[in-house]
């Protein structure tokens, strides 16, 4: 009695019972194997046309080719040059031919003349400032900065004194280099005026020859004469002051006396 089927609900023949219990359990048990997942964990689908390209393998078959048959042609040409002297063919005798040539050469010698006039007008064009002038105030400032200063310049370095001999020789060299051209340039400025006054000079005396109503003109050299000589005369006339009489009047200046001034006797 234990062997038998005992069914979970009550039924009134066991054996049938049995087999409607075990046909289902199979039914479930099929149904579970046949189930598909929720989630697809299947590797995705591969297409031949994906990893055998065609196309790309018949571009490369006929590159090869090509390259193949310019190879061949090469070792035609070179084993025909070997076999052979060989021939140059690279030759080309054509002239070049512009329609505006002329123009382009005509517009070419206008610039070059634009560009030396430019240069003409640059290099004849005289300076707006004086860097000699400059030169020579900022000497005077530094003069000035040194008569002002309580001590001298560059007075902290050791050596200074050799530094300070060679910028005052070469500002020497400098002021006298300056003054020897504007001597230069004042002498010639000078003659240039003497040279224009002889010509006004010539040209006067010319006019006046021509002149019919010509005065005699009085000799005045000897009232210039008569004048300096008189000038002279009254300098060594004049009376000079000795060191006693300077000694003299410092003292009564000191006791607080005014002193006398002399009268010149020759008025």
């Amino acid at each position: 009695m234990h062997r038998c089927y005992q069914p979970i609900l009550p039924s009134h023949n066991k054996l049938l019972q049995k087999r409607w219990d075990n046909t289902y359990y199979d039914e479930h048990r099929r149904k579970v194997q046949e189930a598909r997942p929720m989630v697809d964990t299947r590797p995705p689908q591969t297409y031949l046309h994906l990893h055998l390209k065609l196309k790309k393998l018949q571009l490369e078959e006929e590159r090869l080719s090509t390259v193949e048959r310019d190879n061949r042609i090469l070792l035609e040409k070179m084993s025909y040059i070997m076999r052979t002297r060989g021939r140059v063919d690279n030759r080309n005798n054509y002239e070049y031919k512009s329609l505006n040539r002329e123009k382009r050469m005509r517009e070419l010698l206008r610039i070059t003349q634009e560009n030396q006039e430019i240069l003409r007008r640059i290099t004849q064009r005289k300076p707006q400032y004086d860097h000699y002038k400059w030169q020579r105030q900022w000497e005077e400032n530094q003069r000035f900065m040194d008569d002002i200063a309580a001590y001298p310049r560059d007075w902290w370095k050791k050596d200074s004194k050799p530094e300070r001999k060679r910028e005052k020789t070469n500002l020497s060299e400098r002021s006298r280099r300056n003054k020897s051209k504007e001597k230069k340039a004042k002498d010639e400025r000078e003659h240039k005026t003497e040279d224009e006054d002889e010509e006004k000079d010539e040209v006067r005396e010319e006019q006046d020859d021509k002149r019919p109503d010509k005065k005699p003109e009085k000799p005045a050299k000897k009232h210039d004469e008569e004048t300096s000589e008189t000038e002279t005369k009254s300098k060594k006339s004049e009376p000079r002051d000795t060191p006693q009489d300077k000694n003299t009047e410092s003292n009564k200046s000191s006791r607080g006396e005014s002193p006398q001034k002399e009268v010149e006797a020759d008025d």
